[in-house]
């Protein structure tokens, strides 16, 4: 157990959502270890200072982490906490996923613009402009929606928001996670959810992860309590999907995922049956890879291996040749802004 004498300081980036998150995880290590000091600290990433790129160039999530990560590697900080959809899924050398916290329903939502009648995208004029700025979101609905018009938005969510409901602003509505808007209290401005087969969620979406130092085993210990096994086995098999399809924050990989016939030993989670389904579609909505696994599992190891199980079976069944196709299109259009500039 950690030295009453040592101070853990959690950080993360200096967004509004962000700091909810951070002050909530504190606030639970507080209650489980009143003995322990928790303090916090916040600052901006390239992603936070980056609002005027498109996502879909800007490469990676290493955007949203990288410099809170050499402020961990330093020993400035000792946990970081992320939106786990926004960590990269192989980390840096030294830093560890130490806990994975509950999820909050990992759905996306469509928030329409104040005053509006509209309740569903089914209601939504043709040529209505959606904003979101994501390309799994875009690609998807493309599918099934195409009439509509998506156009990028960016900034935190107060600042979408503010976008959306401007009177001489462009969107009919927005596409948003739903977990962040219920932790800023602004879940009464879900209009509907969005949901499979529509709109498949992105991995991990509405869960928190702690990042700390691998060599750090006092914060292991911590993070321990922190952890929501069932939740850590779902996204694990997430994540390992999105690892051996090699696909970063921009890439049109979307997942759902469920756990039943769940197993307990002395309240840890021994056995249970994991089902994963994940696509990938291309840019433009005309190509769409689909396929699901179901298998017990008896371990987070055994729920990596069923999500990279899926993603092999996925590329060998089309979505390799598709993002192959979405990374020279985006070398083509980030070498274009470059010329631009």
């Amino acid at each position: 157990m950690a030295s009453n004498s040592r101070s853990f300081v959690l950080a993360s980036r200096a967004s509004k959502l962000a700091q909810i998150q951070t002050n909530f995880v504190r606030d639970g290590l507080e209650a489980a270890f009143p003995a322990l000091s928790f303090g916090t600290s916040f600052m901006s990433t390239e992603g936070d200072k980056n609002q005027s790129q498109a996502l879909y160039l800007l490469g990676g999530k290493a955007l949203w982490t990288k410099e809170l990560e050499v402020a961990l590697k330093e020993n400035v900080v000792d946990m970081l906490v992320h939106c786990l959809k926004d960590m990269p899924t192989t980390l840096p050398h030294g830093c560890e996923l130490g806990a994975i916290l509950e999820r909050e329903n990992p759905v996306d939502s469509l928030v329409v613009k104040q005053g509006l009648p509209y309740k569903t995208l089914e209601d939504l004029p043709e040529g209505s402009v959606v904003g979101t700025s994501s390309v799994r979101r875009v690609a998807q609905l493309r599918r099934s929606f195409p009439g509509l018009v998506f156009l990028d938005v960016r900034g935190n969510l107060n600042t979408r928001l503010a976008k959306l409901d401007a009177p001489d602003g462009p969107y009919t509505a927005l596409i948003l996670a739903k977990a962040g808007l219920v932790r800023l209290g602004m879940g009464d401005r879900v209009t509907t959810d969005l949901t499979a087969p529509i709109l498949f969620h992105a991995v991990s979406q509405g869960a928190l992860g702690v990042e700390i130092r691998a060599d750090d085993q006092e914060a292991r210990e911590l993070c321990k309590m922190l952890t929501h096994q069932e939740t850590q086995w779902k996204c694990l098999a997430e994540r390992a999907l999105l690892r051996e399809l090699e696909g970063g924050c921009s890439v049109p990989v979307g997942v759902s995922t469920s756990l039943s016939q769940t197993d307990k030993s002395a309240g840890e989670l021994t056995r249970a049956t994991l089902m994963i389904t994940g696509c990938v579609t291309s840019l433009d909505g005309s190509l769409h890879v689909q396929d699901t696994l179901s298998r017990e599992v008896e371990s987070m190891q055994g729920a990596e291996e069923l999500g990279r199980n899926l993603a092999i079976k996925l590329k060998s069944n089309g979505a390799k040749a598709i993002l192959d196709d979405i990374t020279q299109d985006r070398r083509k259009r980030a070498s274009e802004a470059e010329t631009a500039e």
